[in-house]
């Protein structure tokens, strides 16, 4: 498992005692960053790296200030059970001499801090992990932090770091013989190709994992294989042949959150094609229901979209408010996908001078991190705008078939009609 270097000091978890600046009015965020920085500090005294086991008198004394800091000075949460929980894995783990044994709570911190879009802080708590547990890390648990450390690294497009995590979970997965985690890898391959723009190798890798997954009746990752055939079928102008990929993989998905994923992305290709009213429901649902914050933020970007083209101008000054109260926890693909969407809104209501300086923000924003696909849907987007014909290039991107009233277009709005919200 990599490891992130330390600041030039040399001190590690800075990243959680920088919240507080992101939040000066927030003394519970204050608190909540120095709980987690001090309840780390105690984790890393399990490290293999740091000779004889620290004194068991003093480790005790550590961890209970830190379980009194934690429960007398930060506010009761779902955050503060997980440090909580940290603290007694890890005074588990240094009684047993067993650094795995705090393993299950950091992997369950660091999924709670990925999904409330703090990435930097979950691979920090991640690469703890590593640290601790070093190379006696059960087969299982060392795999499943290889994976995450992979999607964590994908969302803030870091695509080397990403792309050499999965092939390092795919090398662990297949030693333990653990097909479903090789697939996964694989995927997780697939998923990098396609946010660094190379969308026929992205293709070609999810059909590949989508025969063998089908051949192994692995169900997991038969969804996210069609989850992501759709949406390279999407990306490379084709929502009319996403739209049943997306659909299968969100009947397939057994995690709800997974399912609202797929859902999202089933209204995202509908709006694309103009069936605006049956893309607005799956979409309202989808925010209704989602606990993880990239997902809630992703489907509210869409309804700012939907509002636009509609020309609702109350519904896409409301969705743009609660979009803008994101804008600190987006990740870069996230924001660049605002600032275009929001670029795009504003032309639709004739506000070309301030829709082209959105549109130039979220060019920007993807070549600085590397979102290649976008770039390219973002020049082409704001070449339509530079020539005055910002309706049409709003409309639709390059490519996009229109709507039709097809099977599969009368299939998935009959069975969104039965979705709640």
């Amino acid at each position: 498992m990599p490891d992130r270097s330390p600041t030039p000091g040399g001190l590690l978890h800075v990243v959680f005692l920088e919240r507080a600046n992101g939040a000066p009015d927030s003394p519970s965020s204050d608190h909540l960053g120095q709980a987690a920085f001090i309840v780390l500090r105690l984790v890393d005294l399990l490290a293999t790296d740091r000779g004889a086991p620290s004194r068991d008198q003093v480790f005790r004394f550590q961890a209970a200030a830190t379980t009194r800091f934690c429960r007398e000075e930060v506010e009761p949460g779902v955050e503060t059970e997980h440090l909580v929980e940290l603290v007694r894995s890890a005074n588990a783990a240094h009684q047993r001499r067993d650094a795995s044994l705090a393993a299950p709570a950091l992997l369950a911190y660091a999924t709670y801090l990925e999904e409330a879009a703090r990435y930097e802080e979950a691979l920090d708590v991640l690469d703890t992990l590593g640290r601790a547990g070093g190379s006696r890390l059960p087969a299982a648990q060392a795999v499943v932090a290889a994976l995450q450390i992979g999607r964590v690294n994908r969302k803030i497009a870091r695509f080397d770091d990403a792309d050499a995590a999965y092939e390092r979970a795919e090398v662990l997965a297949a030693a333990a013989d653990d097909r479903h985690a090789v697939l996964l890898s694989r995927l997780g391959r697939a998923n990098v190709y396609w946010g660094r723009g190379n969308l026929a190798e992205a293709e070609r890798w999810n059909r590949e994992v989508l025969e063998d997954a089908r051949a192994a009746g692995e169900r997991d990752a038969e969804a996210r294989a069609e989850h992501g055939l759709g949406t390279v079928l999407g990306a490379r102008g084709q929502p009319l042949d996403a739209l049943p990929h997306f659909w299968r993989s969100f009947e397939l998905y057994q995690d709800e959150s997974l399912s609202l994923l797929a859902l999202h992305d089933l209204g995202f290709e509908l709006a694309r094609i103009g069936a605006i009213e049956e893309a607005e429901r799956a979409l309202r649902h989808v925010v209704q229901a989602t606990h993880e914050q990239g997902a809630l933020q992703n489907a509210m970007i869409e309804l700012l979209h939907c509002a636009s083209s509609r020309r609702d101008r109350i519904g896409f000054t409301r969705w743009r408010a609660l979009c803008e109260n994101e804008l600190p926890r987006m990740a870069p693909d996230i924001l660049t996908d605002y600032h275009l969407k929001l670029g795009v809104g504003l032309a639709r209501f004739g506000r070309f001078e301030r829709a082209v300086a959105e549109i130039e923000q979220a060019l920007e924003t993807a070549r600085d991190n590397g979102l290649h696909e976008l770039e390219f849907r973002i020049d082409r987007i704001r070449a339509g705008l530079r020539e005055c014909e910002a309706l049409q290039a709003a409309e639709h991107d390059a490519d996009v078939e229109p709507v039709a009233e097809g099977a599969v277009l009368k299939e998935v709005s009959a069975a969104l009609a039965t979705l709640g919200g």
